[in-house]
């Protein structure tokens, strides 16, 4: 699965890259995001995983990162508001308008006009479609809640990114016979009318996540994907979530690539890098060698979600951390960075080009420590929240010194450093 280069064409295109513009991230340097949404939000795994790739890609931006899920919830925020559904459902045109007004307005502003932000995504629907087979009456609900939302946000100056949520893995049959699935592509159909008309960005989780549940119950009727129960993914599902939702958004694929070439009379030289500077090559002892300092990370991967690669092009698409050597006359080499061990490649391996992003050793280590830093400030941002819902003022102060604290925490893992690269014959 690590070896993402499946021709010499792959490589070329990949080191002429500088020539075509890349379309732009949706995510911004200075942006404040607000990840809003139920208890597939609540998890705080695909947005530790969507955090975690921004701050280690684009280490030197500054992004603040606010979770806003709330099990159970819905478009039109019931859990924080608790409306009477039975009325909102059976309401049209203006009255329903002031019933969803009514519901949305005072939660949206508490729980994230408040925080300023300049990004928001949302991810409702899996609650919203009361997973039964498709309701007209809910639908409409569910389309004017998403319009307010938008409308809203857009309004207090934040870019809106409409998410459907994943589909539901039965775990039998065919998961796209299910009548709940056939609901909830609807509402994506919905959605994505709502994101075009307010001038917002549709991201599609459903299509995608369901062509992988398609693709893997077909060889297993049984087969669990997601990890966790028909409803909330475990980590690999909430990776390929991300993955998903981080490709839509246009996120580079390229983290940094070194190309090398060793000559006929055994001497080296780079032929080149992107979005890195190397220097100090040589050739010495049969031993290649040479320092790389990085623009940036690669993308950390939950270790409890790497089956998740075997599922999605996730390296390909999101991850390439690309070490490109020719010329090697062994047949298999030992690649160590700073000393520590890092994968063992045969020289047609290095020669076509091979990802290191979750075998780079130290600097992969780096990467994983900057996502547990995330993981363990979730909770640190959920409590504070709680807190000022609740107006617990006596907590606050210590809250935000703890945020604070790992956030200061966090930037500082990010920032990369030189390393000392060996290519050696493998004994």
């Amino acid at each position: 699965m690590c070896n993402l280069i499946s021709s010499g064409i792959a490589w070329a295109v990949l080191a002429a890259g500088g020539m075509a513009a890349e379309p732009e991230f949706a995510l911004r340097d200075g942006d404040r995001v607000v990840l809003l949404g139920d208890s597939i939000t609540e998890q705080k795994l695909y947005t530790s995983y969507l955090e975690a790739y921004t701050l280690t890609r684009f280490p030197k931006q500054k992004f603040t990162f606010f979770g806003r899920g709330w099990g159970g919830d819905t478009a039109w925020l019931r859990m924080r508001s608790f409306p009477d559904e039975k009325a909102l459902h059976a309401a049209a045109g203006d009255a329903q308008q002031k019933l969803i007004e009514a519901s949305v307005d005072e939660p949206l502003n508490r729980d994230v006009v408040a925080v300023k932000p300049t990004l928001v995504m949302i991810n409702f629907g899996m609650n919203d479609h009361n997973y039964e087979p498709f309701r007209d009456d809910i639908f409409k609900t569910y389309v004017r809640s998403q319009t307010h939302l938008t409308k809203t946000l857009i309004q207090h100056g934040a870019r809106v990114v409409l998410l459907t949520p994943q589909p539901l893995e039965n775990r039998s049959g065919d998961p796209s016979a299910d009548a709940r699935n056939r609901s909830l592509d609807k509402f994506a159909a919905g959605l994505k009318e709502v994101a075009a008309k307010e001038g917002a960005t549709f991201v599609n989780q459903f299509a995608p996540y369901m062509a992988i549940l398609k693709r893997e119950h077909a060889l297993d009727v049984n087969a669990s994907i997601g990890g966790g129960d028909e409803i909330h993914p475990g980590p690999a599902g909430h990776t390929l979530m991300a993955s998903i939702i981080l490709k839509q958004l246009n996120a580079p694929a390229l983290v940094s690539s070194v190309d090398l070439e060793v000559t006929a009379d055994q001497s080296a030289k780079l032929a080149s890098a992107a979005k890195c500077v190397v220097t100090n090559v040589k050739f010495e002892q049969h031993q290649l060698s040479f320092e790389r300092a990085d623009d940036c990370l690669p993308m950390p991967v939950d270790a409890r979600a790497m089956d998740a690669l075997k599922l999605a092009p996730l390296l390909d698409d999101l991850n390439r951390y690309e070490l490109k050597v020719t010329g090697l006359p062994a047949d298999r080499y030992d690649v160590m960075i700073d000393g520590e061990f890092a994968t063992t490649l045969t020289k047609q391996e290095l020669a076509k080009g091979w990802n290191l992003a979750v075998t780079a050793g130290p600097i992969s280590q780096q990467a994983r420590e900057v996502l547990a830093l995330i993981i363990k400030k979730g909770p640190v941002v959920q409590t504070l929240w709680e807190a000022q819902i609740h107006s617990r003022d006596n907590e606050i102060p210590g809250l935000q010194k703890q945020r604070d604290d790992l956030e200061a925490q966090i930037t500082a893992a990010c920032q990369t450093k030189p390393h000392h690269f060996v290519i050696k014959p493998s004994t």
